[in-house]
């Protein structure tokens, strides 16, 4: 198995810079496109626990769209093969000082394009 193929890797990162904007904008629209219409997708926040599509994009309509502005820090995108891969970053949001938030993904290539099937969202105090 490849890891890391240069196409491959590109367009994950395309996607995830996808992701990024969508998420600080609160395009809820792109956000449910990009995770995987399935029962079997599963996402942790900060303070919930979702599981099922349905549950992720009930989250996501209900969410406040204030405060969602971030930093990205140290993000590491891996593929395995072509249809497989892991994001992990780092962020810092102005209004958390003092805390460092944890962001891990699973993408995973479908018919329809590169999409989330597991993510893990967590805030810490900064080091």
């Amino acid at each position: 198995m490849e890891i890391d193929n240069p196409d491959v890797k590109a367009e994950v990162e395309k996607v995830f810079k996808e992701y990024e904007k969508a998420l600080v904008t609160n395009d809820v629209e792109v956000l449910d496109r990009l995770f995987l219409d399935a029962p079997t997708t599963i996402r942790y926040g900060g303070g919930e626990n979702l599981y099922g599509y349905a549950e992720i994009a009930a989250f996501r309509s209900a969410r406040s769209s204030s405060g969602l502005e971030r930093t990205l820090d140290k993000t590491v995108i891996t593929t395995y093969g072509t249809d497989f891969a892991t994001a992990s970053t780092l962020f810092y949001r102005d209004n958390a000082p003092g805390k460092v938030g944890r962001q891990m993904q699973t993408w995973v290539r479908m018919p329809e394009g590169w999409r989330v099937v597991a993510a893990h969202v967590s805030v810490i105090d900064a080091p």
